[in-house]
């Protein structure tokens, strides 16, 4: 559906996808079936963290919520699904519910979509919040090569429960 959109957009759309979700399965709509640019979607509700996230590496997110419900804390998780536009009215919404905010993106620390975010809701939602944002990305160093290294290189569901407990003060 984000692809259809993406082709039918009649200003220039980048769409970037991972190879290594090829082999996901889910439900797919019959018939027609598109997504509006620029629109998150709540994939969790939830009422003590909101988690956001987009690409491959919110499924770390699900795997996190799945474990810490069983120790009671409810995470929403919204994956973005576009960067550019922004849904940043379901972030800032998501927010207000929570109080708290974990952003996960497999990107370097520096300059990427998770400071933006953080950005948007120190600025505009900042009176909301109940413990400081934490960003959860890749280490900043060069990518690795070897499977190892990159599976500690890369962010994971542990890291993301570590997180969602610090801004919950667990």
């Amino acid at each position: 559906g984000l692809l259809k959109s993406a082709i039918r957009d009649d200003d220039p759309v980048i769409f970037m996808e991972s190879e290594q979700m090829y082999g996901d399965k889910g439900e797919v709509p019959e018939g027609e079936y598109t997504i509006p640019l620029g629109v998150a979607d709540v994939k969790r509700e939830g009422t003590d963290v909101t988690i956001v996230s987009f690409g491959k590496i919110i499924k770390e997110a699900y795997k996190a919520a799945d474990e810490l419900e069983k120790e009671g804390i409810s995470c929403e998780i919204i994956d973005l699904r576009t960067v550019r536009p922004l849904d940043k009215e379901t972030i800032i919404a998501s927010v207000k519910k929570t109080n708290r905010l974990v952003v996960l993106e497999e990107a370097w620390p520096f300059g990427n979509v998770s400071t933006e975010i953080t950005y948007i809701i120190q600025s505009e939602a900042f009176d909301y919040l109940d413990a400081p944002i934490i960003k959860i990305n890749t280490a900043d160093t060069p990518a690795p090569y070897s499977p190892v290294l990159l599976e500690e290189w890369l962010p994971n569901s542990n890291d993301v429960a570590k997180a969602v407990k610090k801004v919950l003060y667990k």
